[in-house]
C-alpha cells in the first residue's frame, strides 16, 4: 500500500542518508522504523492493560493466602544455616 506523509527536510536528508548507508530503500527504512515503534509500543501498551486489570483486582483478598505462604516458608527454613 502507498501512503504519504509530511516530514521535515532535514529528518527526510537522513532518512536518505541512513539508508544509503543500510543498502536499502528510504521507504524501507520507514518501514522497519516503523515497525519497532510499534512493536515497541505494543509491548507498553500489554503493560498497561496489564496494570489496568491488576488495579481492579482486591489486593486485600490474597493478605490470608500470603501469610499461610510466609508462615510455610518460614517453617521449611526455619532450621537452615545461612
Amino acid at each position: 500500500m502507498k501512503t504519504a506523509i509530511s516530514i521535515s527536510d532535514t529528518l527526510y536528508k537522513k532518512a536518505g542518508k541512513t539508508a544509503r548507508f543500510m543498502g536499502i530503500t528510504r521507504s524501507k527504512l520507514y518501514v522497519r522504523a516503523l515497525e519497532e515503534y510499534i512493536g515497541k509500543n505494543d509491548e507498553d501498551m500489554i503493560t498497561q492493560k496489564l496494570n489496568e486489570v491488576y488495579s481492579k483486582i482486591d489486593q486485600n483478598e490474597f493478605d490470608s493466602n500470603l501469610a499461610v505462604g510466609l508462615e510455610s516458608l518460614r517453617n521449611l527454613t526455619k532450621d537452615d544455616t545461612w
